[in-house]
């Protein structure tokens, strides 16, 4: 009798997690899904060779997926994604659909099938441009075996099961300046590949409502005091406010670019210094104003013990999804930082397009009597 040594609890998800380590490296995967498979890949590192390969397994069948946030950007309307057909699959043309600012459609755009959702929903997982060239497969046609094989349903849920699959790895006392004691506790799982980290600021009370900040890293702003955004101020103004009071959690989230990844997030930075706002910046990328999901963030409170937070928070997203998560949002607190000539344009884009409770006007006032 063979026996089969499985290395993995969830096999489905493991090769998930293959498949994003795939797409992140310009290379396809195919994906299995209810009514077919189809060979997808990413755009952004597509050279004239790989689209060669690739339109060579496609014949004429191939198209390219796009999000409704970049074909508004090519200058059609869609709530929802879109897909464009591509005969011959030619980099220059892929580009100009998917990157290029002043892109414009060229031909008709139909609806996605599953297919298509899951290879975009792949591509949002690897943080790469959310664009992929998508080939239906004939049953029967040969496909290398190196060539990694994911279910698209493993796919559509593999947020929702790396959230529930959170898990404490490891954690120390580390004092901070100002804040002596604190403790780092490291999680695995919720934004999958990536490690979470809860700071306990202090000895907070958690059988009272506990000072929490939810903080998406910012490599920029928090370790190199980018003058482009308020997010080093909030940070560090959080950690004071915690240890001078009674304490409290501040979860660093790896989630760079409101979701997007950093490299995304630099692609937008050059859009900005063209003019772009920083949510037309990632529009024109092909991202929706914020692609970050916050049910983990709770699934870590929870297992730190606390059940009602005081929120230290502009962003009405981020106190609606803590309540919808089932933990008790008591309170919530305003976290400012410093108004500059770089940033005053980005937190005024937050306050009037993202609805964050920024007092802009407030903020400058009292910068000038200082």
């Amino acid at each position: 009798m063979r026996l089969t040594l499985s290395l993995s609890d969830n096999p489905a998800t493991t090769l998930v997690e293959r498949a994003i380590m795939e797409f992140r490296s310009a290379r396809p995967v195919v994906i299995d899904g209810a009514e077919g498979s189809a060979l997808v890949i990413g755009v952004e590192d597509l050279d004239e060779a790989r689209a060669a390969e690739i339109g060579a397994v496609a014949g004429s069948h191939a198209h390219l997926v796009l999000p409704a946030a970049r074909l508004r950007r090519l200058g059609l309307e869609r709530e929802g994604p879109g897909r464009v057909a591509l005969p011959v699959v030619e980099r220059a043309r892929v580009e100009t659909l998917a990157l290029k600012v002043d892109g414009r459609i060229d031909a008709p755009v139909r609806p996605i099938d599953t297919l298509d959702e899951e290879a975009l929903e792949l591509a949002r997982l690897s943080l790469v441009l959310p664009a992929v060239v998508v080939v239906p497969l004939a049953k029967g046609i040969a496909i290398d075996p190196s060539v990694v094989r994911v279910l698209g349903e493993a796919v559509r849920g593999y947020r929702r099961a790396r959230a529930a699959d959170l898990s404490i790895v490891s954690r120390a006392p580390v004092p901070l300046d100002g804040a002596p004691t604190s403790e780092f506790v490291v999680f695995r799982g919720g934004e999958g590949l990536r490690d979470q980290v809860a700071i306990v600021i202090g000895k907070p009370d958690l059988s009272k409502p506990v000072a929490v900040r939810l903080h998406s890293a910012c490599l920029t702003g928090d370790l190199f005091g980018s003058l482009k955004c308020d997010c080093g101020d909030q940070l560090r103004e959080t950690v004071r406010f915690m240890a001078q009071t009674e304490g409290g959690i501040l979860l660093y989230l790896d989630q760079e670019g409101r979701g997007n990844g950093i490299a995304n997030k630099i692609r937008a930075y050059k859009l900005q210094s063209q003019g772009y706002d920083t949510y037309d910046a990632d529009e024109v990328l092909g991202f929706e104003a914020d692609q970050r999901r916050f049910d983990f963030a709770a699934v870590m409170l929870k297992a730190l013990g606390v059940g009602k937070v005081r929120l230290m928070t502009n962003n009405p997203e981020k106190i609606a999804a803590l309540g919808q998560a089932g933990l008790e949002v008591t309170s919530d607190h305003r976290v400012l930082g410093r108004p500059t000539a770089e940033n005053v344009s980005y937190l005024a884009a937050k306050r009037d397009r993202a609805g964050h409770y920024i007092d802009l006007e407030g903020m400058l006032a009292c910068q000038s009597k200082d």
